[in-house]
């Protein structure tokens, strides 16, 4: 190069902006572990404090802040977890949680939730391993409820979701994947539902947000027991037949959220098929007692339904959330909600392969591997030593309810089917109002309050598998106490 001739300046790499992975990984990870070591310690504890406390006006307070726009270092996060967080949860990890149809979760199901988190896969579709262990679960449904090969299956949040997908399904099978576009205007008679009077309410919801009305779900006669009564089911249908109206689906549930009881499963079915009906089992409390060998009979017909919705994440102590809907004709549950797209477009090899999809199966395309969480729990835990907590959740509901029989100032408002025991002290709604609330707030026990015939009931829905003898006794001993005090 001559001297009048200036260098050539070479073009410089961009300055790439800093990810959000960690700038110093040795203490991130002792801090990952300081928080899973806090997390086991609390699992490992959880029985030794207050189910439930009220939530201090400053720790509210205190959480309430401005949008975070500066970082902050991941350890104060985790003290304030601690702090503010951890303490004023639920309650339904601890033994003496009876208040609502909560599962306990595992640690088994922890990890296993955790590991999902670090996979961060998108399960809405692809051939990837974590839809095979998906699918791999739907094997095990099929297998325990005798559903066909071609069946379909799909993890949502809860059954809330799984009960109005089931509507949704149904209502195609009625009248046609066409109404996925035209609508219900000039769709013919009106669509009728049918269900006991102790159903869930997502049901009612679920028509409504089908498009199909409150109006249309026709609410069924319970016999003494809270079971449907199947005479009187026969007697709406023929009604509306009658009227005009077109009689496509009825939800049997098995376990009411009230008392827990199984509506008749098998008479419903024959009525179903008579009627050319489908017949969706609302499994959400107790589909999973098919584990048990000493409850499983209880659920005969559950093998006939065209559709169950269930919850792992209450009998079956997944961590929250881990609803399912199982599908007997997985090929019209596909045509309920697949839904092409040139961005979802299938090949035969590389990662676009693998179809049929998930989304294919419901109505999410981003979609957590809630999966995992549950084959960690089954895989570790068993579908005996699952159906054997599940067996002694009813023992102890037996045995509170014994309880309540043999106390003078206590009474029994209802049946025990399973593992939920409805009771209150004699005397008016408002001392077992009171009653319930000094309970939770005193952190001894959380049962919850219902209504039968009119009348307020104590409600106690024993689910968790940390649950015991001693904690169904300090339960009704409290409530005698407080009962006693309230009204002297």
């Amino acid at each position: 190069m001559g001297p009048w001739e200036a260098p050539v300046s070479q073009p410089q790499p961009p300055v790439e902006p800093a990810g959000l992975d960690p700038a110093d990984w040795p203490s991130t990870r002792a801090q990952a572990h300081r928080m899973l070591d806090d997390i086991l310690d609390h699992v490992q504890h959880v029985g030794e404090g207050p189910v439930w406390r009220p939530i201090p006006p400053e720790v509210r307070a205190e959480l309430r802040e401005g949008c975070p726009r500066a970082p902050t270092d991941l350890a104060e996060v985790h003290r304030q977890f601690l702090r503010l967080v951890l303490p004023y949860g639920c309650g339904n990890g601890h033994p003496g949680f009876m208040g609502w149809v909560h599962g306990g979760g595992t640690v088994a199901g922890l990890l296993g939730e955790m590991l999902a988190a670090g996979l961060n896969a998108n399960l809405g579709g692809r051939d990837q391993m974590p839809v095979a262990v998906e699918r791999q679960i739907l094997e095990w449904l099929r297998e325990l409820f005798g559903m066909p090969e071609g069946a379909g299956g799909v993890f949502v949040t809860g059954s809330s979701m799984a009960n109005f997908m089931a509507i949704l399904v149904a209502r195609v099978a009625a009248l046609g994947p066409e109404v996925r576009q035209r609508g219900l205007d000039g769709a013919g008679p009106r669509l009728t539902a049918y269900a006991s009077a102790g159903v869930h309410g997502c049901v009612r919801r679920g028509m409504e947000m089908a498009g199909l009305g409150a109006e249309a779900l026709r609410a069924v006669p319970v016999d003494a027991g809270g079971r449907m009564r199947p005479e009187a089911l026969g007697a709406a249908v023929e009604r509306d037949r009658a009227a005009g109206c077109r009689p496509f689906l009825v939800v049997a549930t098995a376990g009411t959220v009230d008392t827990g009881a199984i509506d008749p499963l098998d008479r419903i079915a024959d009525l179903a098929a008579e009627a050319g009906l489908w017949f969706h089992v609302d499994g959400a409390l107790g589909a999973l007692a098919i584990l048990a060998p000493g409850l499983a009979p209880r659920l005969a017909g559950i093998q006939r339904a065209d559709s169950i919705a269930m919850d792992f994440h209450k009998w079956g102590q997944v961590p929250y959330d881990a609803g399912y809907l199982l599908v007997r004709d997985g090929a019209l549950q596909q045509r309920t909600f697949a839904a092409p797209a040139a961005y979802l477009g299938r090949e035969d090899r590389g990662l676009a392969a693998g179809s049929p999809w998930p989304c294919d199966f419901g109505p999410d395309l981003s979609r957590g591997f809630r999966a995992l969480k549950t084959w960690f729990t089954l895989k570790v835990y068993g579908t005996d030593r699952l159906g054997a907590a599940i067996a002694r959740t009813c023992d102890l509901a037996r045995h509170l309810a014994a309880r309540v029989e043999a106390s003078p100032e206590l009474e029994l408002m209802a049946p025990v089917g399973l593992n939920i025991v409805c009771f209150r002290l004699r005397g008016p709604d408002g001392l077992n109002r009171r009653v319930v609330t000094a309970l939770q707030e005193s952190g001894l026990a959380a049962p919850s309050t219902t209504r039968l015939g009119g009348r307020l009931a104590i409600r106690a829905a024993i689910v968790n598998h940390r649950t015991g003898v001693v904690d169904v006794d300090r339960l009704v001993a409290a409530v005698l106490d407080l009962g006693r005090r309230l009204v002297g």
